[in-house]
C-alpha cells in the first residue's frame, strides 16, 4: 500500500490542539511509559526492563519488510543485522544463497545495475489494465472457469468496481479548487513570510508576531484561522503545511491520470524477474536506503534504536537486530517480493517479522501464505499493522491477513495483526487512533501508534508519525523483547504471552469507534484481546512460563 498513506504522515502531523498538558520528553516517550506511573496508556517499558534487570539476554534478529532504512542513522548504524557470511563489497555471493553483498539485508525493488523501483500504483489499478481488455465488457460464463480463472475473474470485478465508481470528472473539479487554495495559500505565505522576516515559521511564531498593517493582519488571521480548524500543532510550519499542499495536488493528479491512462509499470520495467515464475527469486540489489526510506527507518527505530548512545531516542529491544528486507515502493507492494522478503527473513535467522504495509486485493496470496506457512514451521512470529481506513477488517479485505487459502483456510498461528491505540493525553481524549481499523477476529492486539517518535532519514533526523504502522513495530519490539530474554519461549508461546498479557482498560471506559465519533465502545468491541499491549506485563508472564517449561 501507499505507505505515506499507511503511516498517516497527515493524521501524524495533524494533533490536536486540546490534548491535555504534558512535556515534551513526556510527548516524546508516552508511548514507552507505565499508565500506574506517568498516567499515560503506554507499553511500561522502563518497568519492563526493571524487571529483567539480571537476566542475560540474546541477540534476536527482527526482520523488517518496509520502504528501505537509512544505515547511516546515528540511532540504527549500530543495531543492524550483519551476515557475517558475506564479505562487504567485494561484489560476490559469498555466502552462495543467491543474494550479492546482502550485508544488512535485501532491496527485492530494484536491479543488478543499481536502479530502484521508488513509485508504484495501487493493486487495483495494476490490475484493471493488466485484466481489461480480457473482461471489459465480455459475458463471462464464470461456471466455465478453471479454478485459476475463476480467482482471477474475482480479481477483476474487485478492480472493475474500484474504477467504475470512480467520477473523473467530479475529482477533476475538486482538483481545481484545490489548486484555487494553494493559489492562496502561496500568496499568503509570501506575504508572511514578509512580514516576519524568516522564510520558515511556525504556528507558534506567527501567533507571538505583532503585524500592524491590514494586508499582513488579515493574512495572519486566516492563516491562524485555517491552522485552528485543522488543529495543528504549534510546531507545525509554513514548509511543512506547502510540502503537504503540494503533496496532496499530486496524489490527486496521480489518481485522476491512472483513471484515464495506464500508469507506467515501474516494477517490471526495472526488476525485470520473470513475476509470474516464483522460483526467478534472485533479483535486486543491497541499497536498503534508495530514494525513499522515511518509512522504514521510523518503524526500524521504534524497535530498536540505540539505548546505550545517550542520544536522540530508546528503541523497545535492546538486543534486537535489524534486517532491512526492500519490498514497499510509494503504492502499493508486490505479493511475490513480500513472500521473498519472508522467506529471506527465515532464512537468515529473523525471529520476528515486521510488516507494516496492507492492500485491499492480493491476486498472488498463495505466495504470500506459503511464506507465512515456512515462517511458522520455523518458528517465526510475523507482526502486521492492521491498516488505516477506520473499518472493520472482519468485513473489508485488508492483506496480508491470517486466512491462509492455500491451506484449506486455515489460521496463521503465528501472525499477529495489530491496531493502532492513543492516549487521551496526547490525542484529545482519544483512547483508540481515529483512523485505525479494527475486528473482534482480525485484530488481536491494540498498541501505541498515534504521534510516536521515532528516526527518520538523513542528519540523524527524529519525528513524529501516526498510524498503526507505527503501532505493528511496537509490538514487534516487545515480542523481540520477549525473545532476547526468554530464548527459550517458541513463536506461539511469545505470541500467547503478548496477548495474555495486554492491560485492560476499565469496562466502564468507553472509547470513540474508529470513523464514528458518535458512538462509543469498549476495546472488547474493538479487537479480540480487547487491550493494549504492556511489556512489563509480558515479561513477567515470559518468566512464569519459562519457569513452568523449566520445571516439566
Amino acid at each position: 500500500m501507499n505507505y505515506k498513506k499507511l503511516s498517516v504522515l497527515l493524521l501524524g502531523i495533524f494533533i490536536t490542539g486540546h490534548s491535555f498538558a504534558q512535556t515534551e520528553a513526556q510527548l516524546q516517550r508516552w508511548y514507552q511509559l507505565d499508565y500506574k506511573k506517568d498516567t499515560f496508556y503506554g507499553i511500561s517499558l522502563d518497568q519492563a526492563y526493571d524487571f529483567l534487570k539480571n537476566r542475560k539476554p540474546v541477540e534476536v534478529v527482527v526482520g523488517v519488510v518496509d520502504s528501505g532504512i537509512d544505515t547511516a542513522h546515528r540511532e540504527l548504524k549500530n543495531i543492524l543485522w550483519v551476515n557475517k557470511k558475506e564479505k562487504k563489497g567485494n561484489k560476490k555471493d559469498d555466502d552462495r544463497n543467491g543474494y550479492v553483498d546482502d550485508i544488512h539485508g535485501w532491496n527485492f525493488l530494484g536491479n543488478a545495475d543499481g536502479t530502484n523501483v521508488n513509485k508504484e500504483v495501487d493493486e487495483e489499478t495494476r490490475l484493471y489494465y493488466q485484466l481489461k481488455d480480457k473482461y471489459l465488457g465480455k459475458t463471462i460464463d464464470s461456471s466455465k472457469l478453471s479454478q485459476a480463472e475463476a480467482h482471477e475473474y474475482e480479481i477483476w470485478k474487485i478492480a472493475y468496481k474500484k474504477f467504475s465508481g470512480y467520477n473523473v470528472a467530479e475529482n477533476e473539479r475538486i482538483l481545481e479548487n484545490f489548486k484555487e487554495s494553494m493559489e492562496g495559500l502561496n500568496f499568503g505565505d509570501s506575504i508572511l513570510r514578509n512580514r516576519l522576516n524568516k522564510e520558515e515559521f511556525s504556528v507558534k511564531d506567527l501567533r507571538a508576531a505583532a503585524i500592524m498593517d491590514m494586508t499582513g493582519f488579515q493574512m495572519k488571521n486566516a492563516y491562524l484561522s485555517f491552522t485552528d480548524q485543522f488543529k495543528l500543532p504549534e510546531e507545525f510550519t509554513n514548509k511543512q503545511l506547502l510540502a503537504d499542499f503540494k503533496s496532496e495536488k499530486e496524489r490527486l493528479e496521480k489518481e485522476i491520470k491512472n483513471h484515464t491512462v495506464a500508469p507506467p509499470r515501474y516494477r517490471d520495467e526495472i526488476v525485470k524477474d520473470n513475476y509470474r515464475d516464483f522460483q526467478d527469486r534472485y533479483y535486486g540489489n543491497n541499497d536498503l536506503m534508495a530514494e525513499e526510506a522515511e518509512h522504514g527507518t521510523h518503524v526500524s527505530g521504534i524497535i530498536a534504536a540505540d539505548r546505550n548512545n545517550n542520544f536522540g531516542i530508546k528503541g523497545i529491544a535492546d538486543k534486537a537486530r535489524i534486517m532491512t528486507l526492500r519490498a514497499v515502493p510509494d503504492g502499493d507492494e508486490y505479493d511475490k517480493d513480500v513472500a521473498l522478503s519472508i522467506i529471506y527473513a527465515v532464512n537468515n535467522g529473523a525471529k520476528v517479522i515486521n510488516m507494516s504495509f496492507g492492500k485491499r486485493v492480493s491476486p498472488e496470496k498463495y505466495w504470500v501464505d506459503s511464506a507465512f506457512n515456512y515462517a511458522a514451521q520455523k518458528d517465526v512470529l510475523l507482526v502486521h499493522a492492521a491498516g488505516n481506513d477506520n473499518k472493520n477488517i472482519d468485513s473489508v479485505d485488508n492483506f496480508p491477513n491470517a486466512d491462509l487459502k492455500a491451506f484449506g483456510n486455515k489460521r496463521a498461528a503465528n501472525l499477529i495483526t495489530v491496531g493502532a491505540s492513543s492516549d487521551p493525553r496526547v490525542d484529545g481524549g482519544n483512547m483508540v487512533a481515529v483512523f485505525s481499523n479494527y475486528g473482534v477476529k482480525n485484530v488481536d492486539v491494540f498498541a501505541p501508534g498515534y504521534k510516536i517518535y521515532s528516526t527518520l532519514p538523513g542528519k540523524d533526523s527524529l519525528g513524529f508519525q501516526s498510524g498503526t504502522s507505527m503501532a505493528s513495530p511496537v509490538v514487534a519490539g516487545i515480542a523481540a523483547l520477549i525473545r532476547s530474554y526468554f530464548p527459550k519461549l517458541t513463536a506461539l508461546e511469545v505470541k500467547d504471552v503478548i496477548e495474555r498479557s495486554v492491560f485492560y482498560p476499565a469496562d466502564t471506559v468507553k472509547v470513540n469507534m474508529p470513523g464514528n465519533d458518535e458512538k462509543k465502545v469498549t476495546l472488547k468491541q474493538l479487537s479480540r484481546t480487547g487491550g493494549i499491549v504492556n511489556a512489563y506485563n509480558a515479561v513477567k508472564l515470559a518468566a512464569k512460563l519459562e519457569e513452568t517449561k523449566n520445571i516439566n
